[in-house]
């Protein structure tokens, strides 16, 4: 990767323990550790040092009804304190789902990536860059739980940097999922940019091709199986002109990593290549920089492609081997959905980076990205 480094000051990292022992229970996607392996591996790669990780505060109730209702928030805590719901929170709230479980944190813990979110609309106020890896549940509605999502933290971000006097934002969400919280938390806004790239016909089946949301959002469902070489065609022809011309203050950048093949909960094929290289061909386009997670169900694509982001922000060069503290923080990792997870390959024990995903262009893209070039040429 090359080297890069374009911020005035030192990108900050954003974590807490709490995600290191919650788990959405046995069964659940969310059972897996994320964003404690990215914390263990870029400490074992040297790449965060003290002065530059934040622990996340705990965001209170009152700040989350700066989008949230604060019926649903009460009903969050009650949940999370009674370890319970009734069947009318259940109705009302969607809590206590398959998808949206009571467990022990249930709380604190989306409390806890809205929290690291609106605390990067503060120290963006100026300029910097901020990792938020616990970020990015970017399904939350102001009133419901929604597709593992309790909380919307992309939402509240933007809301904070538009209280710390940020306008202008452009959203990129390259999760395998439609960000169909944010689309309605932004929708009508002129003064932000909103591009999903996102698996068609996936749940929340939401962001088809011609849902503009009120005329700022640009919505590119691909097909099953695309590639690094489908998303370099998205990046150039579509994404880097449509928010270059945008002339954003702030770029929030939704990272999810379910569209990494051998992620159990979409069928797309791209390598963290792909999503390295959005990140670098974003940075420097505005002065602010918030890079969040998102999906992500298999531990070591996910740890490996999100601490690779954050190596990318600090300027490191990525490894072609990782050092044996690194190796051992992977090789602890367990997942047995199905025969890669209980036989890894030994790439993903032993490196960050993915062998390219390459492969003939779609035409389904390409006629797709032109279609919208076309409709959306009104900032180029």
């Amino acid at each position: 990767m090359d080297h890069i480094h374009n911020s005035p000051r030192s990108p900050r990292f954003i974590g807490s323990e709490i995600y290191r022992g919650s788990s959405y229970g046995k069964w659940h996607p969310l059972r897996i550790p994320r964003v404690s392996t990215v914390m263990d591996l870029s400490r074992a790669l040297g790449w965060l040092p003290r002065e530059q990780y934040i622990t996340s505060p705990r965001a209170k109730p009152q700040a989350l009804t700066a989008w949230h209702t604060p019926e649903y928030i009460a009903a969050l805590q009650a949940a999370e304190n009674q370890q319970h719901v009734t069947a009318e929170s259940r109705a009302r709230f969607n809590l206590g789902t398959v998808s949206n479980p009571v467990f022990s944190e249930m709380f604190r813990r989306p409390a806890t990536s809205a929290g690291g979110s609106i605390l990067a609309g503060h120290l963006l106020a100026q300029s910097g860059v901020v990792f938020n890896p616990g970020g990015g549940t970017h399904h939350g509605m102001p009133g419901q739980a929604n597709g593992f999502c309790y909380l919307n933290d992309p939402v509240l971000a933007m809301k904070s940097l538009r209280a710390n006097g940020v306008q202008r934002i452009a959203y990129i969400d390259i999760d395998a999922h439609h960000p169909d919280g944010v689309a309605v938390g932004f929708s009508h806004d002129p003064d932000c940019l909103m591009i999903s790239v996102h698996e068609e016909n996936l749940w929340p089946k939401t962001g088809t091709l011609d849902d503009n949301a009120g005329g700022n959002a640009i919505n590119l469902p691909v097909p099953r199986g695309f590639h690094d070489d489908d998303m370099a065609l998205v990046r150039d022809s579509l994404l880097l002109p449509q928010v270059t011309a945008f002339r954003p203050e702030a770029i929030v950048l939704q990272c999810g990593a379910d569209g990494v093949r051998d992620d159990p909960l979409s069928h797309l094929c791209l390598s963290n290549n792909a999503h390295w290289q959005i990140l670098t061909a974003l940075i420097g386009i505005a002065p602010r920089l918030l890079v969040l997670g998102g999906g992500g169900y298999n531990p070591w694509t996910v740890g490996r492609l999100w601490t690779g982001l954050w190596g990318i922000l600090t300027g490191k060069d990525i490894p072609a081997r990782l050092p044996p503290d690194a190796v051992q923080i992977l090789r602890s990792l367990e997942f047995r959905r199905n025969s890669r997870g209980k036989n890894p390959p030994v790439s993903w024990l032993q490196t960050l980076q993915d062998p390219p995903s390459r492969g003939a262009l779609s035409e389904t893209v390409r006629a797709r990205v032109r279609h919208l070039s076309q409709r959306h040429a009104r900032w180029i």
